[in-house]
């Protein structure tokens, strides 16, 4: 006790005494005071969905700078590493977060195809995920676990919405396209089920590699047929390719471009330019929504990044903020997943896209889908909402969970 003030002695006795009453009832908790909070980022840094990784953390960063960059007395480590948007890459990056990191949460990935390789890893070892993008159905469906939450959206909810909206107002006659992979395919398969029940018709369909740089053939294809309407799921540069390629071929003004909302989000739209202009596409943020949240998130955002932000910002925004709320609701105690797991379910919140909660039959988040279409406005070059898809839930469910 040398060196200890009377009052310190008293708080120390205190403590102790309380920690003998109650026998072990908070030894996980008093372990956890101060030590470090490690979420590790399994993101792309490179390549195609480089720009993807980047929003994500920094929007994470906007909360956790706001914070003092500590959480219920623990400072928050926020550890990188690059999946290069490859399942063996991420799996291997994924195995030393659950290793030598230890990590308490694994944020990520952007890629389908990586989240469906680290999801048997992640049930096992029990560790909380927060998808913060990968839009793969299965992970909220038959491949889902306790220990899987979504924050962005499943890949049915950013297509499913436009297919009826797109019918009724654009036409009854679409080309559909993708990138190559199992993102594409769900995409593009829920749009396709929606715009053909309500009575469309699909008059020809293409995927292509991801990371290609020339679509010429697509292009000759959809020239071919001459549709009503192109329905597309790209992102990243390959949404740059394809858009300003739409144009350069003479399709725009002909054919309607559309697509899930990642063909022409604010990431891609400056690169793009008016090739982009008349675009209508699904997604469930735009910087342009005028809620109180999104206009603080918006100046914060700026700030610390000295751009506006996009819909991958916000996916880390909210997935920050659910950290955040998890662990005020239990002290900081990361230690027990299933408890962690019941508490996130619960959470919900405001939003810059909106009312944010999780759907508890699937853990995937319910998300308005606004139909958006690109202009000039007021805004400058930007998506602006013509109409929304309010609170559009998964259709799937888990076995593993109950509601």
């Amino acid at each position: 006790m040398a060196g200890m003030s009377r009052r310190q002695v008293l708080r120390t006795g205190v403590a102790a005494g309380v920690s003998a009453a109650a026998g072990l009832a908070f030894p996980a908790l008093l372990r956890a005071q101060g030590k470090p909070l490690k979420i590790g980022l399994l993101l792309p840094y490179s390549k195609v969905y480089a720009v993807l990784g980047e929003s994500i953390t920094n929007g994470m960063r906007v909360v956790f700078e706001a914070e003092g960059n500590r959480v219920a007395g623990r400072p928050v480590e926020l550890l990188r590493e690059d999946d290069e948007v490859s399942p063996p890459v991420g799996l291997r990056k994924l195995r030393k977060f659950l290793t030598s990191d230890q990590v308490d949460f694994v944020v990520g990935p952007v890629s389908s195809a990586v989240a469906a390789a680290i999801r048997d890893p992640i049930h096992q070892a029990k560790v909380i995920l927060l998808n913060a993008n990968a839009g793969d159905n299965a992970l909220t469906r038959e491949r889902c676990s306790p220990y899987i939450f979504r924050t962005s959206f499943s890949n049915w909810q950013t297509s499913y919405g436009l297919g009826a909206w797109a019918k009724q107002h654009i036409g009854g006659t679409a080309y559909l396209t993708g990138s190559d992979y199992a993102a594409g395919y769900q995409i593009v398969g829920a749009f396709r089920e929606a715009f053909v029940a309500a009575g469309g018709t699909v008059v020809g369909e293409s995927y292509v590699k991801l990371g290609s740089t020339d679509y010429a053939a697509i292009m000759a294809k959809i020239g071919a047929v001459g549709p009503a309407l192109s329905f597309s799921f790209f992102a990243g540069s390959d949404a740059v390719h394809f858009v300003k390629q739409f144009a350069e071929f003479g399709l725009k003004g002909k054919v309607r471009l559309t697509g899930a909302g990642f063909l022409v989000s604010d990431d891609v739209l400056e690169s793009q330019g008016d090739a982009a202009v008349g675009a209508v596409s699904t997604l469930h943020y735009t910087r342009t929504l005028q809620n109180p949240q999104n206009l603080e998130f918006r100046k914060r955002y700026q700030a610390l990044t000295g751009k506006p932000p996009d819909v991958y910002a916000v996916q880390g925004y909210d997935t920050a903020r659910v950290i955040l709320e998890a662990l005020r609701r239990t002290g900081g105690d990361t230690t027990d997943p299933e408890r962690l797991s019941g508490v996130i379910r619960g959470i919900q919140f405001e939003s810059p896209r909106g009312r944010f909660r999780f759907d508890p039959a699937t853990h995937n988040a319910i998300n308005d889908m606004y139909v958006m279409e690109v202009r000039r406005g007021d805004e400058g070059l930007a998506n602006y909402v013509v109409s929304v898809v309010k609170e559009l839930k998964d259709p799937g469910h888990c076995p593993n969970i109950t509601a």
